[in-house]
């Protein structure tokens, strides 16, 4: 029998499993190494087969919160999902970004505060993320609650974040704006990264648990697009202005 079918019976890819099996039969490194990486079809995990995955393995190397962040984002919850090694590992670069994103900056969190009316007044970049804040705030709201895509509303949550971890208060509007940002994004990650958040959330001075924290309502003058009117002309004489958003 080839090695091909000899391990595509088993439902084997030449990772931890079928390398060993090919050293005991006494094939050489170079022969595995020129293996295609996945030989057969996708299949259903089953302990027949040997392709099963520990969760209490992924969970003790990687943690809790990674784990369940990368088996919601992987798929929508009624599709069957390929587990890859990458996926977890990106699910937990995130999580560590995330913890040194908001650690650094601890102490400035902590000692911000903010009333909404004040912030509703800002302008500038600080008046920019509060609308990227709000909308994902609102999409996530959406997908989570009405079309149970919990995969693309953390899809939108990173996104948010990256977007947060370029910005760079010039101002203390600025630093205001950042932590409502910070503190929303904690409220809708925490369903999902309950332990990182919880403890993230009492690193920037709150009291509270987040587990029984509410989301914010959605603030619609966050939301409002800033807009200039530029004057058109046809043949050097003004006809109308037109408004748009920047």
């Amino acid at each position: 029998m080839k090695i091909g079918d000899f391990l595509k019976e088993r439902g084997l890819s030449v990772g931890d499993n079928a390398r060993s099996l090919l050293e005991g039969l006494g094939l050489s490194e170079k022969l595995a190494e020129k293996l295609e990486l996945r030989i057969g079809e996708i299949a259903k995990m089953s302990k027949s087969k040997g392709n099963t995955v520990d969760p209490e393995s992924a969970i003790r190397r990687y943690g809790a919160d990674t784990v369940r962040l990368y088996i919601l984002f992987a798929a929508p919850p009624e599709q069957d999902f390929e587990w890859k090694e990458e996926g977890i590992e990106g699910a937990h670069r995130f999580l560590n970004r995330l913890w040194k994103f908001v650690t650094e900056r601890e102490e400035e969190l902590k000692s911000t505060h903010y009333d909404i009316e004040e912030l509703r007044s800002l302008g500038g970049k600080a008046r920019k993320l509060r609308r990227e804040v709000y909308a994902t705030l609102r999409a996530c709201i959406r997908d989570i609650e009405e079309r149970y895509q919990l995969n693309t509303a953390i899809a939108k949550l990173m996104k948010l974040f990256n977007e947060m971890s370029t910005f760079k208060p010039e101002s203390d509007g600025d630093r205001k704006a950042l932590k409502e940002g910070v503190e929303i994004l904690l409220l809708l990650l925490s369903p999902i990264t309950p332990h990182i958040c919880e403890e993230l959330w009492h690193r920037i001075g709150k009291d509270t648990l987040i587990a029984l924290e509410k989301l914010p309502a959605v603030d619609e003058e966050a939301l409002a697009v800033e807009e200039v009117e530029i004057p058109v002309q046809v043949n050097g004489k003004v006809r109308a202005p037109i408004k748009i958003p920047y």
